[in-house]
C-alpha cells in the first residue's frame, strides 16, 4: 500500500494568481453573469410580496396598507425590471439549455427563444384581459 508523501515546509505549490474581489466588473459578461445571479433575490422578494398580498386580501381584508409605502413602491419597482432582466435573460439561456427535435432534426435556438416571448407575451395579454376586466 503506497502512502502520499508527507507535506514539508519546502513541499513545492502550485502558484494561484490570486483574484480581485472585483473581478466581475472586468468584462460586460461577467456583470450581467452577478446581476443575474442578483436578480434572483428579486425574484424571491415578488413571490413574497405576491403571497403576503394574495394571504391579506384572502382573509378580507383591503389591499394592504403597508404596500403603499414609498420604499416598497420602489422595492417593487427594481423588482420588476430585475424579474423581467431575469426572465429574457432564461429566455436566451433556453436554447442552449435544451435540445428540441422535431421529425428528428434540430430546432433552430432562436425558434425555441422566439416561442418563449411569444408564450410570454400571450400569458400577460390574457393575464391583463382578465385584470381589466375583460
Amino acid at each position: 500500500m503506497s502512502e502520499k508523501p508527507a507535506y514539508t515546509e519546502y513541499h513545492p505549490r502550485w502558484y494561484r494568481r490570486p483574484i480581485s474581489t472585483w473581478w466581475w466588473l472586468q468584462k460586460w459578461s461577467y456583470l450581467l453573469f452577478i446581476l443575474r445571479e442578483v436578480s434572483s433575490v428579486f425574484v424571491a422578494w415578488s413571490v413574497v410580496y405576491l403571497l403576503a398580498v394574495v394571504v391579506a386580501v384572502s382573509r378580507g381584508a383591503a389591499f394592504p396598507s403597508w404596500a403603499s409605502h414609498p420604499v416598497i413602491v420602489l422595492l417593487n419597482l427594481v423588482s420588476l425590471a430585475f424579474v423581467g432582466f431575469h426572465a429574457v435573460t432564461w429566455f436566451n439561456l433556453a436554447p442552449k439549455a435544451m435540445v428540441v427535435r422535431v421529425g428528428g432534426k434540430r430546432v433552430p435556438g432562436a425558434v425555441i427563444a422566439a416561442s418563449n416571448y411569444v408564450a410570454w407575451a400571450l400569458v400577460s395579454a390574457l393575464v391583463a384581459w382578465i385584470v381589466l376586466g375583460g
